[in-house]
Formats: C-alpha cells, sequence, structure tokens
C-alpha cells in the first residue's frame, strides 16, 4: 500500500487541511487532516475503510509535520 501526503492548503472555510492517500494498485481512498475523515475512495471495505480513518488518527502528528514539510510550489 502506498500513501501520499499534500502539502496543507485552505478549505472553503478557511481552515487548514492536508489530503491522505492511500493505493495499493487497485484501489484508492482519500481522507483530510486533520478531519481523519476518508472523504473519497475505490474499492475498500467499510471495514478497511475505519481502519484507514484509525491510521490517520493515530499518526495525526507526523502526517501533519509532514504536509507541513511539502512545498506545494515544487
Amino acid at each position: 500500500m502506498n500513501m501520499l501526503i499534500s502539502g496543507v492548503t485552505t478549505n472553503k472555510e478557511g481552515k487548514k487541511q492536508a489530503y491522505v492517500r492511500f493505493e495499493d494498485g487497485v484501489c484508492f481512498a482519500e481522507g483530510t487532516i486533520p478531519d481523519c475523515k476518508i472523504i473519497k475512495q475505490n474499492g475498500f471495505s467499510d471495514e478497511e475503510i475505519s481502519q484507514l480513518e484509525d491510521y490517520i488518527k493515530a499518526n495525526l502528528t507526523s502526517l501533519k509535520k509532514e504536509a507541513a514539510k511539502i512545498n506545494p510550489i515544487k
């Protein structure tokens, strides 16, 4: 499974957020931090989505740090 993290963006409400995407070659799921919710997915079961959300919650601090390091202009 591959995980990609976006840089920090500002959503429509003015809150800072970043995206986390999980891919396994067939399935994908995209979630947001700090909300820790999967917002798009294809191919994962409900149980797998719950596990991915739990992973995001458990690793939120490190995911935020990684997102803050990403320069969206590059």
